[in-house]
């Protein structure tokens, strides 16, 4: 490139740069163009008035004042952050909200419901903990007749027969027919480590299931939150439930 170029290029670029000035003055510096005279002083007094409005407003504070934002920000290298809540989930709850979305999620809780419905149907809830809610009660006329009654007796049945609360026949029947199924101590035991097995098993599987649907509730509520709609938090977040809140009804259009 030429000598004559390059001066050629440096003189039309300090045109535009440059505002035009008499030769007399040339000595005194660059003379900027007054559109970027107004862009740089612009700037300036903008700054400048962001700087008296902060020191306006820190002479104006009222030492009593009180914000609830206060108690969840705290001050690092100079700048204030907000402390983010805590999510009550426990890591496998965590691992499958981050995995898994909520169609799958209730894809399993059905398959669990449809296993722990067939488990109760063979098992019918014998001998299950906390489920006899009902009683047997009986009614006498007169005291002498509380101390003499005899629960054997009165349900007509052998008195090893009288705690279970299925398979308990009359002495009549047991009589007239013979014993069916397990007779030898051995088989009985066997039968009753199989069904404690099987009652233990839809133990978990029930678990499973409260704890899948409340996996379905904590991802449909952080869907939810994903909306704009001006909200309210009614109840906090922990292991066993969601988080509760009222949204602004708003009418659709």
């Amino acid at each position: 490139m030429s000598a004559a170029f390059k001066k050629a290029a440096k003189s039309r670029q300090r045109e535009h740069r440059e505002r035009s000035q008499p030769g007399f003055r040339k000595h005194l510096g660059f003379l900027e163009k007054k559109k970027d005279y107004k862009l740089r002083a612009n700037d300036y007094h903008k700054k400048q008035e962001y700087l008296r409005a902060l020191r306006r407003k820190a002479l104006e504070k009222n030492p009593d004042e009180f914000y609830f934002k206060m108690t969840r920000v705290q001050l690092q290298d100079g700048v204030h952050v907000v402390k983010q809540p805590k999510e009550e989930v426990t890591s496998e709850q965590l691992k499958v909200m981050k995995t898994q979305d909520i169609k799958y999620v209730e894809m399993k809780r059905a398959s669990e419901a449809k296993k722990i419905e067939r488990l109760k149907s063979e098992l019918h809830l014998l001998e299950a903990s906390g489920k006899q809610k009902n009683q047997h009660v009986f009614f006498f006329d007169t005291k002498k007749e509380v101390k003499e009654f005899d629960v054997a007796t009165h349900l007509q049945t052998a008195p090893e027969l009288v705690k279970r609360v299925y398979n308990r026949p009359r002495i009549e029947t047991l009589k007239k027919e013979t014993v069916k199924g397990a007779t030898k101590r051995s088989q009985i035991e066997k039968l009753a480590r199989e069904r404690k097995r099987q009652y233990s098993l839809l133990k978990q599987r029930i678990e499973r299931e409260k704890e899948l649907f409340v996996i379905a509730q904590k991802i449909q509520t952080r869907k939810d939150l994903l909306d704009k709609t001006p909200r309210v938090k009614v109840k906090n977040e922990t292991v066993n439930s969601p988080a509760i809140y009222k949204f602004k009804s708003q009418r659709k259009r």
